[in-house]
């Protein structure tokens, strides 16, 4: 569920960008949005790893009433989930030149995908953390709250949007913009009500390492993991053969 509800979110935010740049912004920006999505969704699949694995290890160990333990566990995935944001956030800003130059991309093209790649990759963390709390919200029967937050950060990001290309004229970069404002909604409003006081059977706190809980969490969550990555080959290949030959 949840990885086909996140790569639903990437495809959403790639339409909705996609729409105003090819009509405000051209062709080339355009490309540029369909070129360089596919590395983005490939780091971010971590997020869609850990929210599947992690919460239905943390939901297990709540029913079993072993409360304190459930929240060690959901406080050591969003650090984590915070951590290795963080970690692939730098990643893709250093390597969106490069990657998009092994895509093939040159000239505008290569500069437009880096530009888009490397501001958009600096909400990589909230966006990882949007789709790992859209689990948690469900495993603590908060489903509503979740689908408030979804709709309130692709809300923003539509809005902005708007405002950053249609009306102010920035361009691929105003859409950039948009969706790191969307994806940092996205992903902070539920970190910050998650570490206050809620009604929620969660609340981040102390923890401590668990590798064991690590490694289930990576098992249950391999096939979501995998499932990202071939969409973003896949959309890679579909790219590349739609290209016309070159003489």
């Amino acid at each position: 569920v949840l990885g086909s509800r996140g790569l639903g979110d990437v495809y959403k935010r790639q339409v909705v960008d996609g729409l105003f740049v090819s009509n405000y912004a051209g062709k080339t920006a355009f490309a540029a949005i369909n070129l360089i999505m596919p590395f983005i969704m490939a780091l971010s699949a971590l997020g869609f790893m850990v929210g599947t694995g992690g919460s239905a290890i943390v939901a297990k160990t709540l029913g079993e009433g072993k409360e304190k333990e459930a929240n060690r566990y959901f406080s050591m995935l969003i650090y984590l989930t915070i951590f290795g944001g963080i970690v692939l956030s730098i990643l893709g800003i250093l390597l969106a030149r490069p990657v998009s130059i092994a895509l093939g991309a040159s000239g505008d093209l290569l500069d437009y995908c880096t530009l888009y790649g490397r501001i958009t990759f600096l909400s990589l963390t909230p966006f990882m953390l949007q789709n790992v709390f859209q689990c948690f919200f469900v495993t603590a029967e908060k489903p509503k709250l979740g689908l408030l937050v979804v709709v309130l950060a692709g809300v923003t990001n539509m809005v902005l949007d708007y405002l950053f290309i249609a009306v102010f004229g920035m361009g691929l970069v105003g859409a950039a913009i948009a969706t790191v404002c969307g994806e940092c909604i996205g992903g902070f409003v539920p970190l910050i009500y998650f570490a206050a006081k809620n009604s929620s059977p969660f609340r981040l706190g102390k923890t401590k390492w668990y590798p064991f809980i690590l490694k289930k969490t990576c098992t249950n969550g391999s096939s979501e993991l995998m499932t990202n990555l071939s969409s973003s080959i896949v959309n890679l290949s579909l790219i590349h053969i739609s290209e016309p030959t070159r003489p």
